[in-house]
């Protein structure tokens, strides 16, 4: 029986192993093209954190930032 291919984590694991909590809140879709990211948070380091963490694991795919910053 061959063994299968070995798959990394998830998106949506990755964000949920951040220790921002707000990282954790944020709603990740999947496909073999792209990783969509979007919901708020409030600075933009925290969305440019978001994307910075899931860079290592798109591989070939799009990433995209949907995440909104608003005020407190």
């Amino acid at each position: 029986m061959p063994l299968s291919p070995v798959i990394g984590p998830t998106a949506a694991e990755t964000l949920q192993q951040s220790s921002h909590p707000a990282l954790r809140e944020l709603l990740v879709e999947e496909s073999d093209e792209a990783i969509v990211i979007s919901g708020f948070v409030t600075s933009y380091y925290l969305k440019q954190l978001a994307q910075e963490t899931l860079r290592p694991i798109r591989g070939p795919r799009q990433l995209v930032n949907r995440v909104l910053v608003v005020a407190e």
